[in-house]
């Protein structure tokens, strides 16, 4: 194409680098120069012959490059005017003279000086290249059309040149392209060749513009016949309306439906004339999607539309044997409402609370009654819910409003009377977007929800054929008005033979179907179950029983993977630790002996009855209580009424009437990290300081729990069958308990009554005498002088343990 020489030239210069752009021959450009490094070199190249090398950096991110962040091929510039800004920074105007490649860059007081050649190349003018350079030309001027940025008239000016060199470098710097692709144009010092790969990203580019303003102009068009169909529409319906003449459409389709869907008067009103609006408004319009939304909610939720109900008492007491086993009182309760439901057509919604700890089925309740009815079940976790429209949903008023999960349940449920299970109902919460608990007081209340107002629908809502049933853990948490509009059904744990029965009817078999076994690979003898029940779990439920049935069952699976489809365990006491490993619990937590100022109480918490040891440790000092473990104002109280009470009868206990003067007393409920609370200790820790006071031992095998008062009575506490499976897991078998509680005892499982010795007292000597290893002494040892009643200090927790 042509005849070239290269001259290469090679000299030292100040070298700059440069973020996000790249300069080329011809080039003016004004940038601000703020790194030192870079003032530095500005400097050095403004005291001589105002000559500076820009090369780019590879990465802009970096703030302080190597030589190695930086490109070889950069252009050397002439500095044409610099300021120094008001902030240090220096704004300078750089002509770009040629392009250069650094061969060696050192860092030279604080900025760079590269060692740079030239290699400046000479050539004939040949025809090729006139018709390289036309081409181009051509090219460019296409482009600058297509690029909406650059000004036609000005940029075309500049390209009408006859040096290729010129030319080529004046259009690179006009492409909008990306910093690589530039630096590979800049990198081409070839003319000629540069003119070629201009060529080519020309092509690439001009291609990509023109499919770019093929889709615009695609888009303007079907906006165009959009509105046009709009318009065509509309004067359709005014032709239609007056030929008289009807049509079937959409809206007809609607109105059909919103005639048909069996809604009351009220809300077929409103539904018509939200249907009108929307024929008047325009299609596109945002209010029109706003409002065919509405309509289609209202169509969407069960107006007339009701399961088959099965109301045959025989066939529901049925489903509940053969899903749950034992729960006596809960079934009767539930046959109840289904006896009252043949006896009266039109009964009101009953809403029922199951309470109870984690893991005895109350869930699973809900799901069965909607089987023994034939219901449609859908269920609303309310755990964590803060904000009121979560119940009551958002006006349309709002970007994005829908129902709330009332609503949206109803419309999945797709009948007017599902049993509506409203799960973990005492974990709700409150902030400054409202209280869903007030929310739910229409929802539950069957005076009230026959009509129930969302805040979407803004129509009233039948509610009072819903049979609703929530579950809790806790009765404490939920809003007295709430718990007024509940009828509460109370599950306790359950005991050791309930566990082996609903592991045998139920969880075996459950575990064994999902881990893909049959009875030929598996078989758990009854001394199995029994030794997961009392040495790898501790619930009032049967939660992590079936976990851990279903882990003995996933190890088995392997082995028959392993060994074959015809492998069998048979699952003993002796040999099922080879499957769930050293047993987590012991059989007993009774303490080894009896010591002074350690006694055995009863607590009732979320997940069922525990064990809470009490200790007392009597000090020299002036009269100080000391209370410790994190316990709540109403259990302090408890101790200081314990130590009112003893000092009180300090004679009658045998002590000193001044005991307290000489010495510190310190009250120590371990599990320190557990927040505690309630008043059923009272007792466990008056029998601790007398115990402490007069260096009695107290029977290790004994456990207790009551409130006491100041006059030594023992008051009923409450979670008393919690308490006892508690004991019994514990391998406590004797109990002192308030008499006022011994009317409990009738509801008490056979097992439990059998199996355990209840002592009930109403007097704190009472207990005293049953649980000490012996009597207390007449006659006081000057050494036994102990403490005065002092307020302790504040100790609170969240989710305390309930004594």
């Amino acid at each position: 194409m042509t005849a070239t020489r290269e001259k290469i030239e090679a000299r030292k210069l100040p070298m700059m680098p440069i973020r996000d752009m790249v300069i080329f021959p011809y080039m003016m450009t004004p940038f601000v120069v703020g790194r030192e490094s870079s003032v530095r070199a500005l400097e050095e190249a403004l005291s001589g012959d105002r000559k500076i090398f820009l090369a780019t950096q590879h990465d802009a991110s970096i703030d302080e490059p190597k030589a190695k962040d930086i490109y070889q091929v950069g252009a050397i510039c002439n500095i044409v005017q610099s300021v120094k800004m008001p902030d240090g920074n220096i704004k300078v105007l750089v002509e770009g003279v040629e392009r250069a490649k650094s061969t060696e860059v050192n860092d030279r007081d604080g900025f760079f000086v590269a060692t740079v050649r030239t290699g400046k190349t000479e050539f004939e003018m040949t025809p090729a290249v006139e018709q390289l350079m036309t081409r181009v030309t051509g090219l460019f001027e296409q482009y600058v059309k297509l690029q909406q940025s650059l000004n036609y008239e000005t940029i075309i000016a500049t390209v009408r040149m006859d040096e290729p060199s010129k030319l080529s470098d004046t259009i690179a710097a006009n492409l909008q392209l990306g910093i690589e692709e530039k630096q590979e144009l800049l990198a081409i010092f070839d003319p000629a060749a540069r003119l070629a790969r201009i060529a080519d990203v020309l092509d690439i580019e001009i291609e990509k513009l023109d499919l770019d303003r093929n889709i615009q102009s695609r888009v303007k068009r079907q906006m165009e016949r959009a509105q046009k169909e709009y318009y065509l529409n509309e004067k359709i319906k005014a032709i239609q309306k007056e030929l008289g003449r009807g049509e079937k459409s959409e809206f007809d389709e609607l109105r059909k439906k919103i005639e048909t869907a069996g809604m009351p008067k009220e809300v077929l009103d409103k539904a018509i004339q939200e249907l009108k609006k929307l024929e008047a408004m325009p299609p596109m319009s945002a209010e029109s999607t706003v409002s065919r939304n509405y309509i289609d909610w209202l169509l969407a939720v069960p107006w007339k539309k009701r399961s088959k109900e099965t109301r045959s008492i025989e066939y529901a007491e049925k489903v509940l044997n053969a899903d749950h086993y034992g729960l006596e009182k809960i079934k009767d309760r539930i046959l109840e409402f289904l006896a009252v439901r043949q006896l009266v057509k039109n009964p009101k919604g009953s809403i029922l609370c199951f309470a109870g700890p984690p893991g005895v089925g109350k869930t699973s309740l809900g799901m069965s009654i909607a089987k023994a009815t034939g219901r449609k079940f859908v269920r609303l976790s309310l755990g964590g819910i803060r904000d009121e429209a979560e119940i009551r949903g958002h006006r349309r008023t709002y970007i994005g409003a829908l129902p709330g999960q009332i609503i949206q349940h109803m419309k999945r449920a797709g009948t007017k009377n599902p049993v509506f299970l409203l799960d973990e109902v005492d974990k709700m919460a409150s902030d400054f977007r409202g209280d869903p608990a007030s929310a739910l007081l229409e929802v539950l209340d069957p005076e009230q929800n026959t009509a129930f107002q969302d805040h979407y629908l803004d129509v009233d809502y039948d509610l009072s054929q819903v049979l609703f049933v929530a579950t809790a853990n806790v009765m404490h948490t939920i809003p007295a008005a709430l718990q007024d509009r509940m009828e509460v059904l109370h599950l306790q744990g359950y005991t050791e033979q309930e566990k082996l029965e609903i592991a045998r009817q139920y969880l075996v078999k459950k575990q064994r179907e999902q881990t893909g076994l049959s009875e030929k690979n598996i078989a758990f003898g009854d001394d199995a179950i029994l030794e997961i029940i009392r040495y790898y779990t501790r619930e009032a439920g049967v939660r992590n029983l079936e976990r851990e049935i279903g882990n003995v069952c996933r190890k088995v699976a392997r082995r028959v993977v392993k060994n074959g489809a015809k492998h069998k365990e048979e699952l003993t006491a002796g040999n099922i630790h080879e499957f769930l490993g050293v047993a987590r619990y012991r059989e007993s937590e009774v303490h080894e002996k009896s010591e002074v100022g350690l006694v055995t109480g009863l607590a009732w918490t979320e997940a069922g009855g525990c064990i809470l040891t009490t200790e007392v440790q009597v000090l020299d000092g002036k009269g100080k209580l000391t209370i410790t473990g994190q316990l709540g104002d109403v259990m302090q109280e408890s101790a200081q009424a314990a130590l009112s009470y003893i000092r009180g009868k300090a004679t009658a206990l045998g002590l000193s009437r001044e005991f307290y003067r000489n010495v510190d007393l310190h009250l120590h409920v371990p599990e320190g990290a557990i927040p505690k609370d309630g008043p059923s200790a009272g007792i466990t820790m008056a029998t601790a300081l007398a115990s402490a006071l007069a260096k009695i031992p107290v029977r290790r095998d004994v456990a207790m729990t009551g409130e006491i008062t100041l006059r030594g009575k023992v008051l009923a506490i409450g979670g008393l069958k919690e308490k006892l499976l508690a004991a019994l897991r514990a391998g406590i078998f004797e109990i002192i308990l308030p008499r006022a509680n011994e009317k409990d005892i009738a509801e008490m499982p056979d097992n439990i009554k059998k199996a355990m010795k209840l002592h009930f007292v109403d007097q704190m000597d009472e207990v005293l005498a049953l649980a000490l290893e012996s009597p207390l002494p007449t006659v006081v040892p000057e050494e036994n002088n102990v403490l005065a009643a002092v307020p302790a200090t504040e100790i609170s927790g969240n989710q305390p343990a309930r004594q």
